[in-house]
């Protein structure tokens, strides 16, 4: 039987942050399914108008249509995904079969410290392009739903894969360690995997088979009904 994963993309970002993740999936007969958070992909405008929990209400919207036609969803976020990820586990712990979570902006630098990461002139302009077409309201949803966040940590009750970049300029290192030690479950039901080759976008970092295959040997792992039924 196919493993369903909905994979959710970051904040100001698309479908394509995860793209090459998903096709390594569809490739191993995973069915999947991405789709534009709410105030994504249209106008400077459209930002201004919806709020973070217009972004899990939309993500929530993309995982029941799912759920109407399967019993189990794999859950695969990035970045602000990650965070829409871990809430919509809450909602339905005993449809999400696994969460993965890339690049979680447990704790996202600030622009000062972001200027001091970005050391090609290239990624520099493109930090400042993207902060002038994003408007402060929108900035301000994504800091409010980083704390909101903080608070539901220790709820998850799913097997989670987490995955850090060792050069990540956008979050601070230390998020992947401090994740997986607020996570109130067994070892058997947490990994940690560290990239130190990878930048923030660790889906298109310059070599992801580690992880692409990491990912998919944990979907393969708690698959089954029999792993679901042994980690509670």
């Amino acid at each position: 039987m196919s493993s369903i994963c909905l994979l959710i993309h970051g904040f100001t970002g698309g479908p394509h942050e995860v793209e090459p993740l998903r096709a390594y999936l569809e490739e191993r007969k995973c069915i999947t399914k991405t789709f534009i958070l709410a105030g994504h992909g249209g106008t400077r405008k459209d930002m201004m108008d919806v709020s973070y929990q217009d972004w899990i209400a939309g993500a929530d919207r993309e995982l029941q249509e799912l759920l109407e036609q399967h019993e189990y969803v794999h859950l695969i976020g990035f970045s602000t995904g990650a965070l829409i990820a871990a809430h919509l586990s809450i909602r339905y712990p005993n449809r999400i079969r696994t969460l993965t979570l890339l690049s979680a902006p447990v704790f996202p630098l600030n622009p000062r410290q972001i200027m001091r990461t970005l050391i090609q002139p290239h990624m520099v302009r493109a930090y400042w392009r993207n902060l002038w077409q994003v408007p402060p309201q929108a900035t301000r949803e994504f800091y409010k739903i980083v704390h909101a966040s903080h608070r539901i940590y220790k709820q998850i009750n799913t097997p989670v894969f987490i995955v850090q970049a060792e050069q990540d300029h956008l979050v601070k290192p230390h998020s992947g360690t401090y994740l997986y030690n607020q996570l109130q479950m067994g070892e058997n039901n947490k990994h940690l995997l560290v990239i130190a080759d990878s930048g923030h976008l660790v889906c298109h970092c310059k070599d992801p088979s580690e992880l692409f295959n990491a990912v998919y040997e944990w979907i393969c792992r708690h698959a089954s009904d029999q792993n679901a039924a042994g980690k509670r």
